[in-house]
């Protein structure tokens, strides 16, 4: 395993372990921050992303290695400094590049995920992106790279700054004294995630504040103005891998049916949420009005659809954790086709929650690629046993059975 699987491994029991906490404590407090549905599609979006980055699904258009090699002036002995201006550059390129993504069209289809959720609580932490599949960071590494700031060094540095990350996405911590003007606090991140007028795209910083303070995008969190969270184009579906993509997906719709060639080019580059008038005009695309209110996306979803979206969300761990551990031991087809039989099921049951048909075409995708998959392996499961290859098995069929009778149901 990699060094990103081994911190995940870590730090998945820590997540589930504070969610729980978040979660008891509401409770206790009166304080509604849960809604099953939403928490599957956090948890699942999470999943995606663990999927994504530990099979190593993405092109570095300059890599950190690359930069050290060309441009190092000067090494330090001292591990402490050296660990010090990673951690302080890390965050730094991390301010920039997350401005970026909120501000630039195209690059906002690769955070848009992380604040779909129109809850604020630990789990939405979880919404990580698979569609930021070119990676560009380095470039904002470069001052490290002059001091000669070992690669290795961000390897562990780059999950371990991810995971810092988690804490402060909740409504249950109120502000925290002078460390309000240092690190990231709830309250920070409260207004970053708010759709409000006052704190739309402030407070892109990710664990120093100073960062918002001294370029200018810094926002505090108002006692009279209460945030609404959500994003302004309203995701409205469960299943991330939708909502990973459906910004794209407009921006490509736009760039074909616009009728000047400059608007196709321009409209990826512009500031997010830009549209050619001609276009805007034809196909408008509903939005958030802001009325201090928000009707929040809601499906009338069974206590069935609910506790088998909880069983196939840990079922979807236990199979990436499996995929992690043997794919050394099998060809990239192989392991790309049980990837892709993992993201079809998280398309299927996250589809279910919005009682949506497509699942049945989700499913009988999932069902080829696992026929594919047992053909090919002589209809063994990935090393297991013939007792647990039919147990899988029957699993799968169990489940399109419930998806049938709830959907019907429903109807």
């Amino acid at each position: 395993m990699n060094t990103y699987i081994y911190a995940i491994s870590f730090a998945i029991p820590i997540f589930i372990i504070l969610i729980s906490i978040e979660w008891i404590i509401s409770i206790q407090r009166g304080i509604i921050i849960n809604n099953s549905a939403d928490m599957i599609s956090s948890l699942s979006s999470g999943l995606t992303n663990i999927l994504k980055d530990g099979l190593k699904i993405s092109v570095a258009l300059v890599s950190y290695d690359w930069l050290v090699s060309k441009i190092k002036i000067v090494e330090f002995d001292s591990i402490f400094f050296s660990i010090f201006i990673a951690f302080l550059v890390k965050d730094f390129a991390g301010y920039w590049i997350h401005r970026m993504n909120h501000r630039v069209n195209i690059l906002w289809n690769r955070h848009i995920i992380h604040h779909s959720s129109e809850e604020f609580n630990l789990s939405c932490a979880l919404r990580q992106s698979i569609s930021g599949i070119v990676s560009f960071g380095a470039i904002f590494l470069i001052p490290a790279a002059f001091l000669g700031i070992p690669t290795w060094l961000f390897a562990i540095m780059g999950p371990i700054h991810l995971f810092l990350q988690f804490w402060y996405h909740t409504k249950l911590i109120d502000r925290i004294g002078f460390l309000e003007h240092i690190l990231v606090t709830p309250s920070h991140h409260r207004v970053h995630h708010a759709i409000n007028p006052e704190y739309i795209d402030k407070n892109y910083s990710q664990i120093f504040i100073i960062w918002d303070k001294f370029f200018g995008t810094f926002q505090k969190e108002l006692k009279d103005v209460p945030p609404i969270y959500g994003i302004i184009r309203p995701a409205e579906t469960w299943n991330p891998i939708i909502i990973n993509f459906k910004h794209f997906a407009s921006l490509l719709r736009d760039a074909i049916y616009t009728k000047y060639w400059t608007d196709k080019l321009k409209l990826w580059f512009m500031p997010t949420g830009y549209r050619p008038k001609d276009i805007s005009i034809i196909n408008p695309i509903k939005t958030f009005t802001y009325t201090g209110k928000l009707k929040k996306y809601k499906t009338n979803n069974s206590r069935l659809q609910i506790g088998l979206s909880y069983f196939q969300l840990a079922f979807t761990l236990t199979m990436i954790f499996h995929l992690f551990k043997l794919q050394n031991e099998f060809d990239t087809y192989h392991i790309y086709l049980y990837a892709g039989m993992i993201f079809t099921n998280i398309f299927s049951y996250t589809s279910h929650l919005d009682n949506s048909k497509i699942i049945y075409l989700s499913e009988f995708i999932k069902l080829t690629l696992i026929g594919i998959i047992l053909w090919k392996l002589n209809f063994i499961w990935f090393n297991l046993n013939v007792i647990e290859t039919i147990l899988f098995i029957i699993v799968q069929f169990i489940t399109i059975v419930i998806y049938s009778f709830t959907l019907k149901k429903i109807e």
